[in-house]
Protein backbone atom coordinates (compact mmCIF):
# COMPACT_ATOMS: atom_id res chain seq x y z
CA UNK A 1 0.00 0.00 0.00
CA UNK A 2 2.86 2.35 0.89
CA UNK A 3 4.50 1.62 -2.49
CA UNK A 4 1.27 2.49 -4.32
CA UNK A 5 1.04 5.74 -2.33
CA UNK A 6 4.56 6.76 -3.38
CA UNK A 7 3.76 5.85 -6.96
CA UNK A 8 0.66 8.06 -6.94
CA UNK A 9 2.59 10.96 -5.38
CA UNK A 10 5.35 10.75 -7.98
CA UNK A 11 2.83 10.60 -10.85
CA UNK A 12 0.91 13.59 -9.49
CA UNK A 13 4.14 15.56 -9.07
CA UNK A 14 5.20 14.79 -12.65
CA UNK A 15 1.75 15.69 -13.97
CA UNK A 16 1.62 18.91 -11.96
CA UNK A 17 5.12 19.86 -13.15
CA UNK A 18 4.09 19.20 -16.74
CA UNK A 19 0.99 21.39 -16.41
CA UNK A 20 3.06 24.13 -14.76
CA UNK A 21 5.71 24.24 -17.49
CA UNK A 22 3.18 23.87 -20.30
CA UNK A 23 1.04 26.65 -18.83
CA UNK A 24 4.04 28.99 -18.70
CA UNK A 25 4.90 28.18 -22.32
CA UNK A 26 1.31 28.68 -23.54
CA UNK A 27 0.96 31.96 -21.66
CA UNK A 28 4.33 33.28 -22.85
CA UNK A 29 3.59 32.40 -26.49
CA UNK A 30 0.18 34.07 -26.36
CA UNK A 31 1.55 37.25 -24.81
CA UNK A 32 4.49 37.43 -27.22
CA UNK A 33 2.11 37.14 -30.18
CA UNK A 34 -0.02 39.96 -28.76
CA UNK A 35 2.75 42.36 -27.77
CA UNK A 36 5.99 40.97 -29.25
CA UNK A 37 6.04 43.18 -32.35
CA UNK A 38 5.86 46.31 -30.15
CA UNK A 39 8.70 45.30 -27.82
CA UNK A 40 11.49 46.47 -30.14
CA UNK A 41 10.05 49.98 -30.21
CA UNK A 42 9.32 50.04 -26.47
CA UNK A 43 12.70 48.70 -25.37
CA UNK A 44 14.70 50.89 -27.78
CA UNK A 45 12.87 54.10 -26.82
CA UNK A 46 12.40 53.63 -23.06
CA UNK A 47 15.74 52.17 -21.98
CA UNK A 48 17.89 55.28 -22.45
CA UNK A 49 17.46 56.02 -18.73
CA UNK A 50 18.67 53.22 -16.44
CA UNK A 51 15.83 53.63 -13.92
CA UNK A 52 13.18 53.54 -16.64
CA UNK A 53 14.99 50.52 -18.12
CA UNK A 54 14.71 48.78 -14.73
CA UNK A 55 10.95 49.41 -14.64
CA UNK A 56 10.49 48.31 -18.27
CA UNK A 57 12.37 45.06 -17.59
CA UNK A 58 10.17 44.34 -14.57
CA UNK A 59 6.93 45.07 -16.47
CA UNK A 60 7.88 43.00 -19.53
CA UNK A 61 8.83 40.03 -17.33
CA UNK A 62 5.61 40.37 -15.31
CA UNK A 63 3.82 40.10 -18.65
CA UNK A 64 5.75 37.06 -19.92
CA UNK A 65 6.29 35.48 -16.46
CA UNK A 66 9.79 34.50 -17.56
CA UNK A 67 13.07 36.36 -17.07
CA UNK A 68 14.61 33.89 -19.54
CA UNK A 69 12.16 35.04 -22.24
CA UNK A 70 13.07 38.68 -21.54
CA UNK A 71 16.78 37.86 -21.68
CA UNK A 72 16.34 36.05 -25.01
CA UNK A 73 14.54 39.12 -26.40
CA UNK A 74 17.36 41.36 -25.16
CA UNK A 75 19.94 39.06 -26.77
CA UNK A 76 18.17 39.46 -30.11
CA UNK A 77 17.74 43.22 -29.83
CA UNK A 78 21.37 43.72 -28.79
CA UNK A 79 22.62 41.51 -31.64
CA UNK A 80 20.50 43.56 -34.05
CA UNK A 81 21.94 46.81 -32.75
CA UNK A 82 18.48 48.03 -31.66
CA UNK A 83 19.70 48.65 -28.10
CA UNK A 84 23.18 48.83 -26.63
CA UNK A 85 24.63 46.57 -23.95
CA UNK A 86 24.56 49.51 -21.52
CA UNK A 87 20.78 49.76 -22.01
CA UNK A 88 20.36 46.00 -21.48
CA UNK A 89 21.87 45.77 -18.00
CA UNK A 90 19.13 47.71 -16.14
CA UNK A 91 16.46 45.78 -18.07
CA UNK A 92 18.03 42.49 -16.94
CA UNK A 93 17.97 43.63 -13.31
CA UNK A 94 14.34 44.67 -13.75
CA UNK A 95 13.50 41.33 -15.35
CA UNK A 96 14.75 39.56 -12.23
CA UNK A 97 12.35 41.66 -10.14
CA UNK A 98 9.45 40.99 -12.53
CA UNK A 99 9.83 37.23 -12.26
CA UNK A 100 9.10 37.41 -8.50
CA UNK A 101 5.45 38.31 -9.17
CA UNK A 102 4.60 34.63 -9.73
CA UNK A 103 5.87 33.79 -6.24
CA UNK A 104 3.72 36.52 -4.69
CA UNK A 105 0.65 35.27 -6.58
CA UNK A 106 1.29 31.74 -5.29
CA UNK A 107 1.51 33.14 -1.76
CA UNK A 108 -1.85 34.87 -2.31
CA UNK A 109 -3.29 31.40 -3.14
CA UNK A 110 -4.31 32.19 -6.70
CA UNK A 111 -4.04 28.43 -7.19
CA UNK A 112 -7.54 28.08 -5.69
CA UNK A 113 -9.11 29.81 -8.71
CA UNK A 114 -6.93 28.06 -11.30
CA UNK A 115 -9.79 26.04 -12.82
CA UNK A 116 -12.11 29.05 -13.36
CA UNK A 117 -9.21 30.90 -15.04
CA UNK A 118 -8.65 27.96 -17.40
CA UNK A 119 -12.39 27.90 -18.11
CA UNK A 120 -12.47 31.61 -19.01
CA UNK A 121 -9.44 31.32 -21.29
CA UNK A 122 -10.72 28.21 -23.05
CA UNK A 123 -14.12 29.84 -23.61
CA UNK A 124 -12.48 32.86 -25.27
CA UNK A 125 -10.42 30.58 -27.53
CA UNK A 126 -13.43 28.44 -28.48
CA UNK A 127 -15.89 31.23 -29.28
CA UNK A 128 -13.58 33.94 -30.67
CA UNK A 129 -12.90 34.17 -34.38
CA UNK A 130 -10.39 37.03 -34.32
CA UNK A 131 -6.73 36.06 -33.81
CA UNK A 132 -6.11 38.79 -31.24
CA UNK A 133 -8.87 37.57 -28.90
CA UNK A 134 -7.83 33.96 -29.34
CA UNK A 135 -4.30 34.88 -28.26
CA UNK A 136 -5.65 36.68 -25.21
CA UNK A 137 -7.58 33.51 -24.41
CA UNK A 138 -4.39 31.50 -24.92
CA UNK A 139 -2.52 33.69 -22.42
CA UNK A 140 -5.33 33.40 -19.83
CA UNK A 141 -5.51 29.62 -20.28
CA UNK A 142 -1.74 29.31 -19.84
CA UNK A 143 -1.94 31.44 -16.68
CA UNK A 144 -4.60 29.13 -15.26
CA UNK A 145 -2.74 25.95 -16.21
CA UNK A 146 0.37 27.29 -14.48
CA UNK A 147 -1.43 27.60 -11.15
CA UNK A 148 -3.44 24.42 -11.66
CA UNK A 149 -0.14 22.54 -11.97
CA UNK A 150 1.05 24.12 -8.72
CA UNK A 151 -2.20 23.13 -6.98
CA UNK A 152 -1.82 19.50 -8.09
CA UNK A 153 1.78 19.47 -6.84
CA UNK A 154 0.76 21.01 -3.50
CA UNK A 155 -1.91 18.34 -2.98
CA UNK A 156 0.61 15.63 -3.92
CA UNK A 157 3.20 16.92 -1.44
CA UNK A 158 0.87 17.08 1.53
CA UNK A 159 1.35 13.39 2.53
CA UNK A 160 5.15 13.86 2.41
CA UNK A 161 4.99 15.76 5.69
CA UNK A 162 4.80 12.41 7.46
CA UNK A 163 7.38 10.56 5.29
CA UNK A 164 10.62 10.08 7.31
CA UNK A 165 12.72 9.27 4.22
CA UNK A 166 11.78 12.52 2.48
CA UNK A 167 12.37 14.56 5.63
CA UNK A 168 15.81 13.00 6.15
CA UNK A 169 16.78 13.70 2.52
CA UNK A 170 15.78 17.38 2.72
CA UNK A 171 17.44 17.74 6.12
CA UNK A 172 20.73 16.36 4.79
CA UNK A 173 20.59 18.76 1.88
CA UNK A 174 19.75 21.76 4.05
CA UNK A 175 22.72 21.04 6.32
CA UNK A 176 25.04 21.31 3.32
CA UNK A 177 24.74 24.89 1.96
CA UNK A 178 26.74 24.26 -1.21
CA UNK A 179 24.74 21.11 -2.02
CA UNK A 180 21.45 23.01 -1.60
CA UNK A 181 22.55 25.88 -3.89
CA UNK A 182 24.00 23.59 -6.59
CA UNK A 183 21.02 21.19 -6.53
CA UNK A 184 18.52 24.05 -6.92
CA UNK A 185 20.62 25.62 -9.70
CA UNK A 186 20.83 22.37 -11.67
CA UNK A 187 17.13 21.60 -11.19
CA UNK A 188 16.15 25.11 -12.36
CA UNK A 189 18.38 24.79 -15.40
CA UNK A 190 16.88 21.40 -16.29
CA UNK A 191 13.29 22.67 -16.19
CA UNK A 192 14.21 26.10 -17.68
CA UNK A 193 12.04 27.99 -15.20
CA UNK A 194 13.01 29.75 -11.98
CA UNK A 195 9.32 30.48 -11.32
CA UNK A 196 8.59 26.75 -11.32
CA UNK A 197 11.50 26.06 -8.97
CA UNK A 198 10.48 28.85 -6.59
CA UNK A 199 6.91 27.54 -6.65
CA UNK A 200 8.11 24.08 -5.57
CA UNK A 201 10.30 25.57 -2.82
CA UNK A 202 7.27 27.53 -1.55
CA UNK A 203 5.17 24.38 -1.51
CA UNK A 204 7.87 22.57 0.50
CA UNK A 205 7.95 25.46 2.99
CA UNK A 206 4.14 25.56 3.17
CA UNK A 207 4.07 21.85 4.05
CA UNK A 208 6.81 22.55 6.66
CA UNK A 209 9.15 20.12 4.94
CA UNK A 210 12.08 22.59 4.95
CA UNK A 211 13.17 25.44 7.21
CA UNK A 212 13.22 29.07 6.06
CA UNK A 213 17.03 29.11 5.92
CA UNK A 214 17.05 25.99 3.75
CA UNK A 215 14.45 27.63 1.49
CA UNK A 216 16.68 30.70 1.12
CA UNK A 217 19.65 28.54 0.05
CA UNK A 218 17.45 26.80 -2.52
CA UNK A 219 16.12 30.16 -3.75
CA UNK A 220 19.66 31.47 -4.24
CA UNK A 221 20.52 28.35 -6.23
CA UNK A 222 17.36 28.67 -8.35
CA UNK A 223 18.25 32.28 -9.17
CA UNK A 224 21.70 31.25 -10.37
CA UNK A 225 20.31 28.28 -12.32
CA UNK A 226 17.89 30.43 -14.32
CA UNK A 227 20.82 32.22 -15.96
CA UNK A 228 22.35 28.98 -17.33
CA UNK A 229 19.76 28.71 -20.11
CA UNK A 230 20.67 32.11 -21.57
CA UNK A 231 24.39 31.29 -21.41
CA UNK A 232 23.85 27.96 -23.16
CA UNK A 233 21.71 29.53 -25.90
CA UNK A 234 24.29 32.27 -26.49
CA UNK A 235 27.14 29.83 -27.20
CA UNK A 236 28.21 30.31 -30.80
CA UNK A 237 26.29 33.60 -31.01
CA UNK A 238 27.74 37.04 -31.46
CA UNK A 239 29.68 38.74 -28.70
CA UNK A 240 26.85 41.15 -27.78
CA UNK A 241 24.49 38.20 -27.23
CA UNK A 242 27.08 36.43 -25.08
CA UNK A 243 27.65 39.59 -23.02
CA UNK A 244 23.93 39.93 -22.28
CA UNK A 245 23.74 36.29 -21.12
CA UNK A 246 26.94 36.69 -19.08
CA UNK A 247 25.57 39.86 -17.45
CA UNK A 248 22.52 37.92 -16.27
CA UNK A 249 24.70 35.13 -14.85
CA UNK A 250 27.15 37.49 -13.09
CA UNK A 251 24.32 39.50 -11.53
CA UNK A 252 22.76 36.35 -10.08
CA UNK A 253 26.08 34.82 -8.99
CA UNK A 254 27.33 38.08 -7.49
CA UNK A 255 24.07 38.59 -5.60
CA UNK A 256 24.19 35.02 -4.26
CA UNK A 257 27.77 35.47 -3.02
CA UNK A 258 26.77 38.73 -1.30
CA UNK A 259 23.70 37.21 0.40
CA UNK A 260 25.17 33.85 1.50
CA UNK A 261 27.06 35.12 4.58
CA UNK A 262 23.92 36.90 5.84
CA UNK A 263 21.29 34.15 5.44
CA UNK A 264 20.72 33.93 9.22
CA UNK A 265 19.94 37.66 9.75
CA UNK A 266 18.06 37.67 6.43
CA UNK A 267 15.79 34.85 7.66
CA UNK A 268 15.05 36.76 10.89
CA UNK A 269 14.14 39.87 8.86
CA UNK A 270 11.75 37.84 6.73
CA UNK A 271 10.12 36.31 9.81
CA UNK A 272 9.63 39.80 11.23
CA UNK A 273 7.96 41.00 8.03
CA UNK A 274 5.56 38.04 7.60
CA UNK A 275 4.47 35.17 9.83
CA UNK A 276 3.28 32.79 7.09
CA UNK A 277 6.07 30.46 5.76
CA UNK A 278 4.82 30.76 2.19
CA UNK A 279 4.96 34.58 2.31
CA UNK A 280 8.40 34.42 3.91
CA UNK A 281 9.72 32.38 0.99
CA UNK A 282 8.01 34.62 -1.59
CA UNK A 283 9.48 37.70 0.10
CA UNK A 284 12.92 36.07 0.23
CA UNK A 285 12.83 35.72 -3.56
CA UNK A 286 11.50 39.27 -4.10
CA UNK A 287 13.84 41.02 -1.65
CA UNK A 288 16.85 39.19 -3.08
CA UNK A 289 16.17 40.40 -6.62
CA UNK A 290 15.24 43.93 -5.54
CA UNK A 291 18.42 43.99 -3.46
CA UNK A 292 20.78 43.02 -6.28
CA UNK A 293 19.06 45.57 -8.54
CA UNK A 294 19.71 48.34 -5.98
CA UNK A 295 23.32 47.20 -5.48
CA UNK A 296 24.30 46.77 -9.14
CA UNK A 297 22.24 49.46 -10.91
CA UNK A 298 24.69 52.33 -10.19
CA UNK A 299 27.55 50.28 -11.69
CA UNK A 300 26.13 49.55 -15.15
CA UNK A 301 28.91 51.48 -16.92
CA UNK A 302 31.52 49.52 -14.98
CA UNK A 303 29.61 46.34 -15.81
CA UNK A 304 29.81 47.07 -19.53
CA UNK A 305 33.58 47.58 -19.20
CA UNK A 306 33.99 44.29 -17.31
CA UNK A 307 31.91 42.35 -19.83
CA UNK A 308 33.89 43.79 -22.76
CA UNK A 309 37.10 42.71 -21.03
CA UNK A 310 35.82 39.21 -20.27
CA UNK A 311 34.33 38.79 -23.77
CA UNK A 312 36.26 40.98 -26.23
CA UNK A 313 34.97 41.45 -29.77
CA UNK A 314 35.55 38.60 -32.21
CA UNK A 315 36.92 39.14 -35.69
CA UNK A 316 33.84 38.68 -37.89
CA UNK A 317 34.17 36.23 -40.76
CA UNK A 318 33.81 37.89 -44.15
CA UNK A 319 31.02 35.60 -45.34
CA UNK A 320 29.15 35.64 -42.01
CA UNK A 321 25.89 37.64 -41.59
CA UNK A 322 26.27 40.58 -39.27
CA UNK A 323 22.93 40.42 -37.45
CA UNK A 324 21.15 37.09 -38.00
CA UNK A 325 20.74 34.83 -34.96
CA UNK A 326 19.55 31.28 -35.59
CA UNK A 327 18.35 30.78 -32.00
CA UNK A 328 15.75 33.55 -32.36
CA UNK A 329 13.86 32.23 -35.39
CA UNK A 330 11.28 30.77 -33.00
CA UNK A 331 10.61 34.34 -31.81
CA UNK A 332 9.43 35.86 -35.11
CA UNK A 333 8.86 39.40 -33.80
CA UNK A 334 12.58 39.61 -32.98
CA UNK A 335 13.87 37.51 -35.89
CA UNK A 336 12.08 39.75 -38.42
CA UNK A 337 13.84 42.76 -36.89
CA UNK A 338 17.21 40.98 -37.24
CA UNK A 339 16.49 40.14 -40.89
CA UNK A 340 15.45 43.75 -41.47
CA UNK A 341 18.76 44.94 -40.01
CA UNK A 342 20.74 42.50 -42.16
CA UNK A 343 18.93 43.67 -45.30
CA UNK A 344 19.71 47.30 -44.43
CA UNK A 345 23.36 46.22 -44.14
CA UNK A 346 23.18 44.53 -47.56
CA UNK A 347 21.49 47.61 -49.05
CA UNK A 348 24.37 49.77 -47.78
CA UNK A 349 26.87 47.37 -49.37
CA UNK A 350 25.02 47.51 -52.73
CA UNK A 351 25.07 51.32 -52.46
CA UNK A 352 28.85 51.22 -51.97
CA UNK A 353 29.25 48.90 -54.94
CA UNK A 354 27.26 51.29 -57.14
CA UNK A 355 29.50 54.18 -56.09
CA UNK A 356 32.61 52.07 -56.74
CA UNK A 357 31.40 51.31 -60.29
CA UNK A 358 31.68 55.01 -61.16
CA UNK A 359 35.19 55.08 -59.66
CA UNK A 360 36.21 52.15 -61.88
CA UNK A 361 35.20 54.00 -65.05
CA UNK A 362 36.61 57.29 -63.81
CA UNK A 363 40.03 56.00 -62.69
CA UNK A 364 40.31 52.99 -65.05
CA UNK A 365 41.61 51.01 -62.06
CA UNK A 366 41.44 47.20 -62.24
CA UNK A 367 42.17 46.94 -58.50
CA UNK A 368 38.93 48.75 -57.69
CA UNK A 369 37.11 46.46 -60.12
CA UNK A 370 38.55 43.37 -58.42
CA UNK A 371 37.38 44.73 -55.04
CA UNK A 372 33.88 45.21 -56.47
CA UNK A 373 33.81 41.64 -57.83
CA UNK A 374 35.06 40.21 -54.53
CA UNK A 375 32.48 42.22 -52.60
CA UNK A 376 29.77 40.87 -54.89
CA UNK A 377 30.82 37.28 -54.04
CA UNK A 378 30.59 38.08 -50.32
CA UNK A 379 27.20 39.73 -50.76
CA UNK A 380 25.93 36.76 -52.78
CA UNK A 381 26.75 34.47 -49.85
CA UNK A 382 25.02 36.85 -47.42
CA UNK A 383 21.97 37.03 -49.69
CA UNK A 384 21.66 33.22 -49.63
CA UNK A 385 21.92 33.05 -45.84
CA UNK A 386 19.46 35.92 -45.31
CA UNK A 387 16.97 34.38 -47.73
CA UNK A 388 17.21 31.05 -45.90
CA UNK A 389 16.67 32.87 -42.57
CA UNK A 390 13.55 34.63 -43.86
CA UNK A 391 12.21 31.37 -45.30
CA UNK A 392 12.48 29.72 -41.90
CA UNK A 393 10.75 32.69 -40.27
CA UNK A 394 7.85 32.28 -42.72
CA UNK A 395 7.45 28.69 -41.50
CA UNK A 396 6.74 29.96 -37.97
CA UNK A 397 3.22 30.88 -36.77
CA UNK A 398 2.93 34.55 -37.78
CA UNK A 399 0.19 37.15 -37.51
CA UNK A 400 -0.82 39.12 -40.59
CA UNK A 401 1.52 42.03 -39.90
CA UNK A 402 4.52 39.75 -39.35
CA UNK A 403 3.73 37.75 -42.49
CA UNK A 404 3.37 40.92 -44.56
CA UNK A 405 6.68 42.32 -43.33
CA UNK A 406 8.48 39.02 -43.86
CA UNK A 407 7.22 38.77 -47.44
CA UNK A 408 8.14 42.41 -48.03
CA UNK A 409 11.69 41.75 -46.83
CA UNK A 410 11.93 38.74 -49.16
CA UNK A 411 10.96 40.96 -52.12
CA UNK A 412 13.45 43.68 -51.10
CA UNK A 413 16.19 41.07 -50.70
CA UNK A 414 15.56 39.63 -54.16
CA UNK A 415 15.62 43.09 -55.78
CA UNK A 416 18.91 43.91 -54.04
CA UNK A 417 20.31 40.59 -55.25
CA UNK A 418 19.28 41.41 -58.84
CA UNK A 419 21.06 44.77 -58.57
CA UNK A 420 24.22 43.01 -57.39
CA UNK A 421 23.95 40.54 -60.28
CA UNK A 422 23.61 43.39 -62.81
CA UNK A 423 26.76 45.02 -61.42
CA UNK A 424 28.62 41.69 -61.47
CA UNK A 425 27.41 40.17 -64.74
CA UNK A 426 27.00 43.29 -66.86
CA UNK A 427 28.62 46.50 -65.61
CA UNK A 428 31.84 44.88 -64.32
CA UNK A 429 32.35 43.14 -67.69
CA UNK A 430 31.80 46.43 -69.56
CA UNK A 431 34.35 48.18 -67.35
CA UNK A 432 36.88 45.37 -67.83
CA UNK A 433 36.47 45.49 -71.63
CA UNK A 434 36.88 49.27 -71.71
CA UNK A 435 40.02 49.20 -69.56
CA UNK A 436 41.66 46.27 -71.37
CA UNK A 437 40.89 47.66 -74.84
CA UNK A 438 42.00 51.16 -73.87
CA UNK A 439 38.76 52.74 -75.09
CA UNK A 440 37.76 56.29 -74.13
CA UNK A 441 34.29 57.76 -74.00
CA UNK A 442 33.76 60.99 -75.87
CA UNK A 443 33.71 64.01 -73.51
CA UNK A 444 29.98 64.53 -74.07
CA UNK A 445 29.23 60.81 -73.77
CA UNK A 446 31.16 60.52 -70.50
CA UNK A 447 29.41 63.58 -69.10
CA UNK A 448 26.01 62.05 -69.94
CA UNK A 449 26.94 58.70 -68.37
CA UNK A 450 28.32 60.45 -65.29
CA UNK A 451 25.16 62.53 -64.85
CA UNK A 452 22.96 59.47 -65.36
CA UNK A 453 24.95 57.52 -62.76
CA UNK A 454 24.58 60.45 -60.34
CA UNK A 455 20.78 60.44 -60.81
CA UNK A 456 20.69 56.67 -60.28
CA UNK A 457 22.88 56.90 -57.18
CA UNK A 458 20.63 59.56 -55.65
CA UNK A 459 17.61 57.35 -56.35
CA UNK A 460 19.31 54.40 -54.62
CA UNK A 461 20.41 56.60 -51.72
CA UNK A 462 16.86 57.79 -51.13
CA UNK A 463 15.52 54.22 -51.34
CA UNK A 464 18.15 53.05 -48.85
CA UNK A 465 17.28 55.87 -46.47
CA UNK A 466 13.56 55.08 -46.84
CA UNK A 467 14.38 51.48 -45.87
CA UNK A 468 16.44 52.58 -42.85
CA UNK A 469 13.82 55.06 -41.64
CA UNK A 470 10.65 53.24 -42.71
CA UNK A 471 9.90 56.55 -44.44
CA UNK A 472 6.80 56.50 -46.65
CA UNK A 473 7.52 59.99 -48.03
CA UNK A 474 10.98 59.03 -49.27
CA UNK A 475 9.65 55.80 -50.77
CA UNK A 476 7.01 57.83 -52.65
CA UNK A 477 9.72 60.20 -53.87
CA UNK A 478 11.68 57.26 -55.32
CA UNK A 479 8.55 55.85 -56.99
CA UNK A 480 7.80 59.16 -58.71
CA UNK A 481 11.43 59.88 -59.67
CA UNK A 482 12.19 56.55 -61.39
CA UNK A 483 9.98 57.20 -64.49
CA UNK A 484 11.94 60.43 -65.04
CA UNK A 485 15.15 58.37 -65.08
CA UNK A 486 13.56 56.01 -67.64
CA UNK A 487 12.70 58.99 -69.87
CA UNK A 488 16.23 60.34 -69.43
CA UNK A 489 17.65 56.97 -70.52
CA UNK A 490 15.67 57.15 -73.78
CA UNK A 491 16.87 60.71 -74.40
CA UNK A 492 20.50 59.80 -73.78
CA UNK A 493 20.22 56.78 -76.05
CA UNK A 494 18.92 59.03 -78.85
CA UNK A 495 21.67 61.58 -78.21
CA UNK A 496 24.30 58.84 -78.45
CA UNK A 497 22.88 57.57 -81.75
CA UNK A 498 22.94 61.14 -83.06
CA UNK A 499 26.67 61.35 -82.22
CA UNK A 500 27.24 58.11 -84.11
CA UNK A 501 25.87 59.79 -87.27
CA UNK A 502 28.49 62.52 -86.81
CA UNK A 503 31.29 59.93 -87.03
CA UNK A 504 32.95 60.69 -83.66
CA UNK A 505 35.64 57.99 -83.20
CA UNK A 506 35.34 57.63 -79.40
CA UNK A 507 31.58 57.26 -79.75
CA UNK A 508 31.99 54.53 -82.37
CA UNK A 509 34.58 52.63 -80.28
CA UNK A 510 32.50 52.68 -77.10
CA UNK A 511 28.98 52.52 -78.60
CA UNK A 512 28.24 48.98 -77.37
CA UNK A 513 29.61 49.71 -73.90
CA UNK A 514 27.78 53.06 -73.72
CA UNK A 515 24.35 51.69 -74.67
CA UNK A 516 24.65 48.56 -72.52
CA UNK A 517 25.75 50.66 -69.56
CA UNK A 518 22.69 52.90 -69.95
CA UNK A 519 20.50 49.79 -70.10
CA UNK A 520 22.14 48.32 -66.97
CA UNK A 521 21.61 51.55 -65.05
CA UNK A 522 17.96 51.61 -66.18
CA UNK A 523 17.43 48.01 -65.01
CA UNK A 524 18.92 48.88 -61.62
CA UNK A 525 16.54 51.86 -61.32
CA UNK A 526 13.57 49.55 -61.97
CA UNK A 527 14.63 47.28 -59.11
CA UNK A 528 15.12 50.34 -56.88
CA UNK A 529 11.55 51.45 -57.68
CA UNK A 530 10.33 47.94 -56.84
CA UNK A 531 12.07 48.20 -53.44
CA UNK A 532 10.41 51.57 -52.81
CA UNK A 533 7.01 50.11 -53.66
CA UNK A 534 7.52 47.33 -51.11
CA UNK A 535 8.59 49.85 -48.46
CA UNK A 536 5.51 52.00 -49.11
CA UNK A 537 3.03 49.13 -49.27
CA UNK A 538 4.33 46.46 -46.88
CA UNK A 539 7.05 47.71 -44.53
CA UNK A 540 5.62 51.05 -43.35
CA UNK A 541 3.08 50.56 -40.56
CA UNK A 542 1.10 53.75 -41.30
CA UNK A 543 1.40 54.43 -45.06
CA UNK A 544 0.76 58.17 -45.30
CA UNK A 545 2.82 61.18 -46.30
CA UNK A 546 1.90 64.42 -44.61
CA UNK A 547 4.93 66.35 -45.93
CA UNK A 548 5.18 68.19 -49.20
CA UNK A 549 7.87 67.24 -51.77
CA UNK A 550 9.70 70.46 -50.85
CA UNK A 551 9.79 69.45 -47.19
CA UNK A 552 11.09 65.99 -48.09
CA UNK A 553 13.85 67.50 -50.22
CA UNK A 554 14.74 69.94 -47.44
CA UNK A 555 14.84 67.07 -44.95
CA UNK A 556 17.33 65.27 -47.18
CA UNK A 557 19.50 68.35 -47.56
CA UNK A 558 19.55 69.05 -43.82
CA UNK A 559 20.44 65.52 -42.83
CA UNK A 560 24.14 66.25 -42.35
CA UNK A 561 24.92 63.02 -40.55
CA UNK A 562 23.50 60.93 -43.36
CA UNK A 563 25.28 63.00 -46.03
CA UNK A 564 28.61 62.50 -44.27
CA UNK A 565 27.99 58.77 -43.94
CA UNK A 566 27.23 58.43 -47.65
CA UNK A 567 30.20 60.59 -48.69
CA UNK A 568 32.50 58.17 -46.86
CA UNK A 569 31.23 55.13 -48.76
Amino acid sequence: MENLSWQAIILELIGGMGLLLYGMQVMSEGLQKIAGHQLRRILSSLTQNRFIGLVVGALVTMLFQSSTATTVILVGLTSAGVIALKQCLPVILGADIGTTVTAQLIALKVTKIALPIVGVGATIIFFSKRDRYRRIGQAITGFGLLFLGLKIMADAMHPLRDAPIFKDMLLAMSDNVLLAVVTAAIFTFLIHSSAASIGIIMLLAMQELITLESAIYLILGANVGTSFTAILSSLGSRREAQRVAMAHFLAKLGGTCLFLPFVGPYAKLLQAVASSPIFQVANAHTFFNVGIAIIFLPFTNFGVWVLEKILPDKVQAEFEPKYLDESLISTPSIAIGLAYKEIIHLSAEILRMTKDVDRVFRRKDMNILEDVLHKEQVIDALFAQTNSYLTRILRQPLDRGEFRKSMGLVHVLHDLEHIGDIIDNSIAGLAQTKIQQGYEFSPQGWQELNNFHHRLYELMRNAHKALVRNDYCLAEKVITEQPKIARLERELRQTHIHRLTEGIKETEDTSGIHLELLNSYLRISEHVRSIALVIAEELVDTPACTRSPQEVSRDLAEDVEYQERVSNL
